[in-house]
């Protein structure tokens, strides 16, 4: 086991850069590349952007159903995706559109899936919840918590079977650690020697009570001990530590084939869901939420801007560009059709099935 914060809310000790880089090196950032460093900045920025925009998408009336908000994880986001190849897996809860992203999905149609339009991801039916692409192989969006670690344990089952050299990486929340696909997943996985990484983004709050009061075992990562799956935990505002840690945790589990458990912590800066007022904290904890000293892109910023990385030219560039695709994400999601009414049942199986039922609602039951 290993913890590489000082304390749950303290800060990162782990070192960041460690993989070697080509070019030149910004000064206080080890030997990460300048252009990496605005990549990083630019694609957390786009996060925000992006999930403030659903946010305003909702209020509108735009977006139906549940959404939940990366806002806040945008660091974690980022340095989990960078980890990962492109033709490793990945499962995820319902906080999931920055990571569809990251995965490669194309936002445009990240965003028509959260408008429900025939141009979404799929085709508007799955909404925010079920982002899904077998092309960039994410693999959900999961609407029940923990429903994605068994379908993920299952993935990496399948790796090894075939023997394959991929790596699953299962996302969750801090309260997925308290139900039973928990427990039958980290003991498959470690029984069986599973190439994968199970990835616990611990935000203190899970819904709407803490880590400490749901567990009583409140270091996450220690949780795998049971399975003797080693564990580290990692600042999730600090996107080269996260990167870093994740990068790491892979390759082993790809080489070593066996898993591994991962906690991030950072701050929601909003409740559970869109709706969610978070009355359930006090007006100091939202505050220290949304704090600067707790923000992973003013924390970023600060960081290159001193590093000489990031001007003031450069800054405004990029949040002028990040601002035009964003829109541009909108706009093609408020264009893009609604689906036929008679698509409803086309995608419930993947291959035909006997007497399926198509009843739509206010349908007889029994046809005349």
């Amino acid at each position: 086991m290993a913890d590489t914060t000082a304390k749950p809310k303290g800060a990162a000790v782990r070192s960041a850069g460690t993989r070697r880089r080509s070019r030149k090196s910004a000064p206080g950032l080890g030997a990460e590349k300048p252009e990496a460093l605005l990549d990083y900045y630019r694609r957390m920025l786009f996060i925000r952007r992006f999930e403030e925009r659903t946010a305003q998408a909702y209020t509108q009336a735009r977006i139906g159903g549940y959404c939940h908000l990366n806002l806040g994880e945008e660091a974690t986001v980022v340095g989990l995706l960078d980890a990962l190849h492109e033709n490793d897996y990945l499962f995820t809860n319902y906080r999931d559109h920055g990571y569809a992203i990251e995965k490669g999905m194309d936002p445009k149609r990240v965003m028509a899936e959260l408008y429900g339009r025939s141009d979404g991801v799929s085709k508007g039916w799955g909404g925010s919840m079920h982002m899904y692409d077998t092309k960039t192989r994410m693999l959900g969006g999961y609407g029940i918590v923990g429903g994605q670690l068994p379908l993920a344990t299952g993935a990496a089952l399948a790796i090894s079977y075939r023997g394959g050299d991929e790596v699953v990486m299962c996302q969750m929340g801090d309260g997925t650690t308290n139900i039973g696909a928990w427990h039958e997943s980290l003991n498959i996985a470690k029984l069986w020697n599973l190439p994968i990484v199970f990835v616990v983004i611990n935000n203190f709050t899970g819904m709407g009570t803490t880590v400490e009061m749901s567990s009583a075992e409140p270091e996450l990562y220690k949780r795998g001990s049971a399975f003797r799956i080693e564990g580290v935990r990692v600042d999730g505002r600090d996107v080269l530590a996260v990167r870093d840690t994740a990068a790491e945790l892979v390759e082993r589990a790809r080489k070593e084939q066996t898993p591994f458990l991962l906690e991030a912590w950072s701050y929601r800066q909003k409740g559970h869901s869109v709706v969610d007022p978070a009355k359930y904290r006090t007006d100091e904890q939202r505050e220290q939420a949304r704090s600067d000293e707790n923000d992973p892109i003013t924390l970023f910023e600060a960081r290159l801007t001193e590093a000489g990385v990031l001007t003031d030219e450069l800054r405004e560039e990029i949040a002028a560009s990040v601002k035009a695709e964003v829109t541009e994400a909108a706009d093609f999601a408020e264009n893009s059709p609604t689906p036929d009414v008679s698509t409803l049942f086309d995608y419930t199986y993947a291959t035909p099935v006997p007497n399926e039922s198509r009843r739509m609602p206010a349908d007889p039951v029994f046809a005349e």
